[in-house]
């Protein structure tokens, strides 16, 4: 069975509710259609459905509804101490995606996929003020599911979110990216934290980065399976990683590949998959409370039911 189908399949069982904030987008209303005549979730719209909606899904609209003024209510009292105003909180909350952020915080819907007809920062933005991050996460981030040409599932983090994190949000990102590979594929993550250099090869500000982040990791999620500095290769690959790091719990069989910064990671995973013929599932935005998913403006609406089946898994 195809990764994907069984993400569906999985997701049908568990009876959760998306809302998807960007009605006016056909793709949005097309991915609903599908969404629901697969079973795979109950679905919500916002706004003014570009497309008549399908049967069986539930349509809201901010502007009119029964729980703007609760909604304002909640927004004003996360962000009053930024100045916003509760005129300005009704005003924010009638937009669909802080709408849907409001939905998902409240309980009213399980997770949210927006970000077809957005651009990712304002679907962050609207996730960060209203769902708010996880225990103990201090940064949103991105995994990438890559499925390699043999049907085996790896991580790759974060290839769409934070350009240059620093050693305490490079292990934020290990840590939220090992949780949700183990939830969507459900095996015990090893997670490699990857340089240019394994086990003191090299010296260098970089390579040092990467080792504080891996104490941090250490310190915060001590029952992690965590090891580096590892190179690429050191870690994939299990005669590399004897030679190069023996006696490591993780060399030569990672399934968490967690690259230094954004130029590395979103180069690597397009190698990966254009080169090595991987297929890339993803970005899964994580570090927030509740699933509060972002799509490519490029997005398919086969890629929109496939995230909000992803969703439903993580919830």
């Amino acid at each position: 069975m195809d990764i994907l189908e069984g993400f569906r399949k999985k997701a049908a069982t568990l009876g959760r509710t998306v809302v998807l904030p960007e009605s006016h987008d056909e793709r949005v209303v097309q991915a609903a259609e599908r969404l629901l005549r697969e079973g795979i979730c109950k679905v919500v719209l916002l706004g003014k459905p570009a497309l008549p909606p399908p049967e069986g899904a539930e349509v809201i609209d901010p502007e009119t509804s029964a729980d703007l003024e609760e909604f304002a209510r909640l927004y004003f009292e996360a962000r009053k101490h930024k100045g916003v105003t509760l005129d300005q909180a009704r005003e924010t909350v009638k937009k669909p995606l802080f709408y849907a952020a409001a939905m998902v915080r409240t309980g009213a819907a399980d997770l949210s996929v927006g970000g077809s007809a957005s651009p990712t920062a304002d679907v962050l933005r609207a996730g960060i003020h209203l769902v708010g991050l996880a225990k103990g996460t201090k940064t949103v981030s991105s995994m990438f599911l890559m499925v390699l040409p043999g049907g085996r599932p790896v991580t790759f983090a974060d290839c769409a979110v934070v350009p240059n994190p620093d050693p305490e949000q490079l292990a934020s990102i290990a840590i939220a990216s090992a949780k949700t590979h183990e939830m969507l594929v459900d095996e015990k993550p090893l997670v490699a934290m990857l340089s240019f250099s394994t086990k003191g090869s090299a010296a260098h500000e970089d390579v040092d980065k990467v080792l504080r982040a891996l104490a941090h990791v250490r310190e915060k999620a001590p029952g992690l399976t965590v090891d580096g500095e590892l190179q690429f290769d050191a870690a994939y690959d299990p005669s590399v990683g004897a030679r190069k790091a023996p006696g490591s719990p993780v060399a030569g069989k990672a399934n968490v590949f967690i690259f230094p910064d954004l130029d590395a990671a979103n180069i690597g995973y397009k190698i990966a998959q254009r080169i090595g013929g991987a297929k890339a599932v993803g970005p899964v935005v994580q570090g927030f409370r509740r699933p509060f998913l972002d799509l490519s403006r490029g997005c398919s609406v086969q890629d929109i039911v496939d995230t909000a089946a992803i969703g439903c898994l993580i919830v």
